[in-house]
């Protein structure tokens, strides 16, 4: 079977720099692209930070379109310095990219991917949805020729991380994300309810950090990340938030997902940027998204340290 092919679409953002090796590292997967978004980070750290994965792994060949630098409607009012550093990989101690972004917005890109091969194409999107929202909006004949649209985001049952009801790529651009969950696009919400049992703890960054090549700079960004998750929840874990979202393409049985309605909150209130997930026909709205309620915890920490080890002895 062809390998699925996948447009990342990130900010990275150590999670994301991680979910991008998983896919190098997976072969049921074919990376034809990367996107980038204002989120947790800057959109040219963003931008950098792709480019700086892809020559650490030696795949300057993969291209990178820079998109969004703020979001549709109201700008976030915070990143994710606190967790991810000022350059957004921090502890990784890669050098600045020597390789730059294509010339056409990601928009562009994901639409000509999208237009030369119809259907063949999923976008997993691991940042705000601001990009996604625009494709939907100026591309709508691209975004329809997407196979599939699988997203980094939501709460429901466990409440935010950026307010007791927001998860932070919704709450970043709730507008965005309400444009994208309603757009009909066949699509999977994975959010906080499952990926924060998606965790590597101390002793897999130990193991990872013997790894040839990645092992020090995954290691020193894992650290990194992990020192606000001791701050936070009292765990020496780092949760894999966006590789979990990858994996889900890599293998659909790793989650368990149910079809209902999903509506995000975009008012200006203390629940904007909530994913107001209706499992019981409450709203009376159609089920629009897949979301995903359960994971095999196990199974998906024994594929990513499998995959990174894998990625690394390849080098």
């Amino acid at each position: 079977m062809a390998p699925a092919s996948i447009i990342l679409d990130c900010d990275p953002g150590i999670d994301d720099a991680v979910a991008i090796l998983l896919a190098l590292g997976s072969p049921e997967v074919q990376l034809a692209a990367i996107t980038t978004v204002v989120g947790n980070t800057s959109l040219a750290n963003a931008t950098a930070n792709a480019l700086r994965v892809l020559e650490w792994v030696g795949r300057p060949d993969i291209p990178v379109a820079a998109g969004a630098e703020r979001a549709l409607v109201h700008g976030a009012s915070r990143d994710a310095a606190d967790a991810h550093g000022e350059t957004g990989l921090d502890g990784s101690g890669l050098p600045a990219p020597t390789i730059s972004p294509v010339g056409e917005h990601a928009v562009e890109l994901i639409a000509r991917l999208a237009l030369a091969e119809p259907g063949r194409h999923t976008l997993v999107a691991t940042g705000p949805l601001t990009n996604v929202a625009l494709l939907a909006a100026l591309r709508p004949q691209a975004f329809a020729a997407l196979r599939r649209v699988v997203v980094m985001g939501g709460s429901a049952l466990g409440g935010g991380n950026m307010s007791p009801y927001a998860e932070f790529n919704v709450w970043s651009d709730p507008e965005a994300a309400e444009r994208v969950l309603q757009s009909g696009a066949d699509t999977t919400l994975v959010g906080l309810d499952v990926t924060r049992r998606a965790i590597l703890d101390g002793d897999d960054v130990a193991v990872l950090e013997q790894l040839p090549v990645l092992g020090p700079g995954l290691a020193g960004m894992l650290r990194f990340y992990m020192r606000k998750h001791i701050e936070w929840y009292g765990q020496e874990v780092v949760f894999q938030h966006d590789s979990l979202a990858l994996a889900q393409v890599i293998d659909p049985t790793l989650l368990t997902v149910v079809h209902c309605h999903v509506e995000v909150d975009t008012g200006s209130g203390p629940a904007r940027g909530a994913t107001l997930v209706d499992r019981h026909g409450v709203f009376g709205g159609a089920p629009n998204v897949h979301w995903a309620e359960d994971l095999d915890v196990e199974r998906f920490r024994s594929l990513l340290m499998a995959r990174l080890t894998a990625l690394a002895a390849a080098l």
